[in-house]
């Protein structure tokens, strides 16, 4: 069972009838914005497209938290922007990662990394009690 408050509601349920992951998906968000703003400066509608590498599509993907999220993260100097008429069409905001934002991500790597670990001994540890049926 759950048990846990996930997006002001409580699971009580078995996760498999839960209807959801039970994941902060959303949380995990902005190291995947810091990461693929690191690889190359981008405009919203591109990073919602790479997005999609890490699992925000369809329910996943709502384009009111991605920028929002940018505009958080730009309003904690983590990226910058500007307006970019260099195409077709309207003005588009490119946005590019800071020195502060490098740090975020560094750090956000080191959260991942040591997430995993624990993942991984927790499965091993379930694997090694063999099929429960």
């Amino acid at each position: 069972m759950c048990g846990r408050m996930h997006d002001n509601h409580c699971h009580d349920r078995p996760l498999q009838r839960c209807g959801c992951s039970g994941s902060r998906i959303e949380r995990f968000i902005e190291p995947c914005l810091l990461l693929l703003l690191l690889e190359k400066p981008a405009h919203g509608y591109d990073l919602m497209e790479r997005l999609k590498e890490f699992g925000f599509d369809g329910e996943n993907q709502d384009p009111g938290v991605v920028y929002r999220n940018l505009r958080r993260l730009e309003d904690e100097g983590m990226v910058r922007s500007e307006w970019d008429t260099s195409g077709p069409g309207p003005a588009r905001r490119l946005y590019e990662v800071t020195s502060e934002g490098k740090e975020l991500l560094r750090a956000w790597v080191e959260v991942i990394r040591q997430n995993i670990a624990t993942l991984k001994s927790f499965s091993e540890r379930y694997d090694a009690l063999g099929d429960l049926q």
